[in-house]
């Protein structure tokens, strides 16, 4: 469903990303980590065709990006950021629709939709007529995730969508999602910072330093066996809350 080939993206003398290849199956949740810069935001956000790279190239359900299909194919995919991305000045409900405004939806196909996701990701349909800024940090990552859905989009990508959220909130959250994922069956690529929380969502783990993949695989594998001396290291940071899963 997603394939990047030989991607490299460079920032004046920083190498954000560098001749880096991946394929994720449809219906994959793919788990992206690694320590701060090392390119894994700045990958998704040239899958989405919001940045171009310097060489190498994606392809979405078989066709590759370009700046000619961008709109298109980003319709196929729907893209959550750490603390919503909402706008402040309309209603959680205008958040959701902005696109479907755009496409012109039918007024009830529209209303469908939105009492659907409202069930889907457990959000109170009085709150959608509030404002972002009247809604806890959870709740808006909610409507966040009810507007990335609103197309019913083959992809999904989420940049540390729960990066900044109290640690229960968090835990619900994590739970939501993974039900989600696996009821919708979609293709998924999540950035964290959190080993254990991309050990609990994905299916595949990839671990990236330095605009590189370091390892990937089953969290089990990686555990067990990490491939250089930095996957221990990062692994053994972060290692306490996993060590069930060892």
């Amino acid at each position: 469903m997603i394939s990047v080939s030989n991607i490299t993206k460079v920032y004046g003398s920083n190498t954000a990303v560098e001749d880096l290849t991946l394929n994720i199956p449809k219906g994959k949740t793919v788990s992206l980590i690694g320590p701060s810069g090392c390119g894994k935001s700045t990958l998704l956000r040239i899958i989405m065709g919001l940045i171009g790279q310097d060489s190498g190239s994606v392809s979405i359900a078989g066709e590759v990006l370009t700046k000619e299909n961008v709109l298109e194919l980003r319709r196929k995919m729907g893209y959550v950021i750490q603390k919503g991305g909402l706008f402040p000045h309309l209603t959680n409900r205008q958040n959701c629709t902005l696109v479907t405004d755009f496409l012109k939806w039918d007024s009830n196909k529209v209303s469908h939709r939105i009492e659907e996701l409202a069930q889907l990701t457990k959000i109170e349909m009085s709150m959608l007529d509030r404002y972002p800024g009247e809604l806890s940090g959870g709740q808006q990552q909610r409507i966040s995730l009810m507007r990335a859905l609103m197309l019913d989009p083959e992809i999904i990508l989420l940049d540390e969508p729960l990066g900044s959220i109290d640690p229960l909130v968090r835990y619900e959250l994590q739970k939501d999602l993974k039900a989600i994922f696996e009821k919708l069956h979609k293709t998924v690529l999540l950035v964290t910072h959190d080993l254990g929380e991309a050990a609990f969502l994905g299916d595949e783990i990839v671990i990236m330093k330095m605009g590189r993949i370091e390892q990937k695989g089953g969290i089990k594998d990686i555990l067990k066996k990490p491939n250089n001396e930095f996957v221990e290291q990062f692994i053994s940071a972060q290692r306490s809350p996993l060590e069930s899963l060892g």
